[in-house]
């Protein structure tokens, strides 16, 4: 079984058990005013693994099993046996890294709380992105490269962070896309090269 297929297991699993149990989503859930306060920041992680909904819980879960085994293989070809394992830190550190920068700017924000996997799953896809730039994805059907969609949901998630009309974390979308292009970078340097490449080839 991958990595990526435990991952949503234990995803679903999680938001189930909280929607059940109001204590257990509250204490789980990022609230970077208690955090602060109470050093509890088993949150970052716990956050990453409950959700609002099932529509909250069904996107991210499909986004992660669509990109996620991509994500995975890159890992194993890069580090064999412990390929796997590999993929699981970088999708827990997703989770922390993803939250950090919205910890810092609501720490002191008595009213703001977040969940969702959201960070994590924005930086399997981009690290797929940051490899695989050419390959076709779909946007709300619309057939694209996958690195126009990149840009297009960088942009989107800048924008939206600058002018919040929603309560979702945009923040984490932006900064989890990120962590996935320097992770990337950082464990196969010379993905740079191989991403300038497809890139001229398809302006070619």
């Amino acid at each position: 079984m991958s990595i990526t297929l435990i991952i949503i297991i234990v995803t679903v699993a999680a938001s189930f058990y909280a929607w059940n149990n109001a204590d257990i989503m509250y204490r789980w859930m990022l609230e970077p005013y208690t955090m602060k306060r109470k050093n509890e920041y088993h949150r970052f992680l716990t956050s990453g693994f409950i959700h609002a909904d099932y529509l909250h819980l069904g996107l991210n879960m499909f986004s992660l099993f669509s990109f996620g085994e991509v994500a995975e293989s890159i890992f194993e070809q890069i580090f064999g046996p412990i390929g796997k394992f590999a993929f699981l830190v970088f999708y827990l550190v997703a989770l922390v890294a993803s939250d950090l920068p919205v910890f810092f700017k609501q720490k002191d924000n008595y009213n703001y709380r977040a969940l969702g996997a959201s960070g994590a799953v924005s930086s399997v896809i981009f690290l797929v992105i940051l490899f695989f730039p050419t390959s076709e994805v779909r946007l709300y059907f619309i057939p694209m490269p996958a690195v126009v969609m990149g840009v297009l949901y960088m942009g989107y998630s800048y924008w939206m962070s600058k002018n919040q009309y929603d309560n979702i974390s945009h923040d984490a979308h932006l900064f989890g896309a990120l962590f996935g292009l320097i992770a990337g970078v950082i464990i196969f340097p010379r993905v740079l090269i191989n991403f300038v490449e497809q890139i001229s080839s398809l302006l070619h």
